[in-house]
């Protein structure tokens, strides 16, 4: 008879978990899709104001946010200086580089942590709680991304350019899985 009650009891688990999955993972049942076609994130690329990290859109996905944003990177000279960058706590990054080639460096030993203030664009638009920081040049993974490259960068891991040629241009996807960035956002120069 205990053997019957722990079939019966697994099969109830399962059949719950089941339930709770199917409850969840429908819980915004999302209808369509959202477009950022070439003209808008060119225009928020290439707009008179903003920072060399713009959001295009933030979308919602059902169980989780998206955001789309383009970036750039002015020339940067290689010089023996620990390499500068930033760790977002929350937010993952893909970047898709669009133009030129610059040599990225991820990961590494952190030399230090100077918190983004939470009422920034970066922490309330862009990427969530983030902080700057640094690696002594050559550590962490070194290596020259061109136009065409992808670069999956998880929530936590340092990034920050070693050195540019000339501006180099991207487009990141951001996976936010805990809604930290605005739900709905539009850049005003989308347009």
């Amino acid at each position: 008879m205990s053997k019957l009650k722990n079939i019966f009891a697994t099969i109830g688990v399962l059949a719950c978990g089941l339930f709770v999955f199917t409850a969840v993972s429908h819980e915004a049942t999302i209808t369509e899709a959202t477009d950022v076609v070439y003209s808008e994130w060119q225009n928020v690329m290439h707009a008179p104001e903003g920072r060399v990290d713009r959001q295009v859109k933030v979308v919602d996905i059902g169980n989780a946010n998206v955001a789309v944003g383009v970036l750039f990177r002015d020339k940067i000279e290689a010089t023996d200086d620990p390499v500068s960058g930033i760790v977002h706590d929350h937010v993952s990054e893909v970047y898709y580089i669009t133009k030129r080639s610059g040599v990225l460096v991820t990961g590494g030993t952190l030399l230090g942590r100077n918190n983004i203030p939470a009422n920034t664009d970066i922490v309330e638009v862009l990427v969530g709680e983030s902080f700057s920081t640094s690696v002594a040049r050559g550590d962490g993974q070194v290596r020259e991304v061109r136009a065409g490259d992808i670069v999956v960068v998880p929530a936590g891991v340092f990034h920050g350019w070693h050195s540019v040629d000339a501006r180099v241009e991207m487009i990141s996807i951001r996976p936010d899985p805990e809604r930290v960035l605005p739900d709905g956002y539009v850049n005003p120069y989308n347009e």
